[in-house]
């Protein structure tokens, strides 16, 4: 996952535009309100990326912990939401001591397909630990065997045509197939999983989980999975 911190955490190219940056995660926040149970819900966002709209998801909680990997994002986090109070930065290195049963909801939202099958294990465990019994893990943006670039590219576009930057979607998706994004996804590829596969590996990390209607965020063509504690 080191590689793909390093590339999140540099001038990348993987939003066409700094709209279709902000509407990604004003999607992706949407959807998590939609899991929030009441106000009183404490919140963890794991590796949540720049959440430019994290803000709304905490006027609908108590705490909204925001656990982002990468240096330099995590910095812009920190300045962005200083004068919120109940929104907490922290690096993925702190959730390793977050107090047992203290959480929730986590989210975990276009993240798997960029750790190592082991790593992504050992988050598991963690997200266990630190979930209340009566909690919920949000698993989102699951990445199919059998589906390839094709649909990320169509489901970009839908989401340009309808906002209206679809030039600057056609212009970024060739900046990004020529930039380093490519040459990485290339080189590493990233992780992708069946439905029982998944299913399979949240039951041996503990869990009791099933497969959410619909996805987190834009993209219909991959799976998000709804998670409890296995009593």
């Amino acid at each position: 996952m080191d590689e793909w911190i390093d590339y999140y955490d540099s001038t990348h190219t993987i939003y066409v535009s700094k709209r279709h940056r902000d509407l990604h995660f004003s999607i992706i926040a949407d959807d998590i309100i939609g899991y929030v149970s009441s106000p009183e819900t404490v919140v963890l966002d794991y590796a949540c990326g720049e959440a430019t709209s994290a803000a709304r998801v905490a006027q609908h909680c108590s705490k909204l912990i925001l656990a982002e990997p990468a240096p330099g994002v995590r910095g812009r986090l920190i300045a962005r939401y200083a004068r919120d109070r109940n929104i907490k930065v922290r690096s993925l290195e702190d959730v390793r001591y977050l107090d047992d049963s203290s959480i929730d909801l986590v989210v975990m939202i276009s993240v798997a397909q960029y750790m190592t099958p082991s790593e992504l294990d050992t988050a598991f465990a963690v997200i266990r630990r630190i979930l209340k019994p009566s909690g919920r893990f949000v698993l989102g943006d699951i990445l199919k065997p059998d589906v390839g670039a094709a649909p990320d590219v169509m489901a970009l576009l839908r989401m340009a045509r309808a906002h209206g930057f679809l030039k600057d979607a056609l212009i970024g998706l060739l900046r990004t197939y020529l930039s380093d994004y490519w040459q990485l996804r290339t080189r590493i590829g990233l992780q992708r999983y069946g439905e029982e596969e998944m299913l399979a590996k949240l039951a041996a990390a503990g869990f009791s989980a099933s497969r959410a209607h619909v996805n987190v965020g834009h993209n219909p063509a991959r799976m998000t999975f709804v998670a409890r504690h296995a009593f």
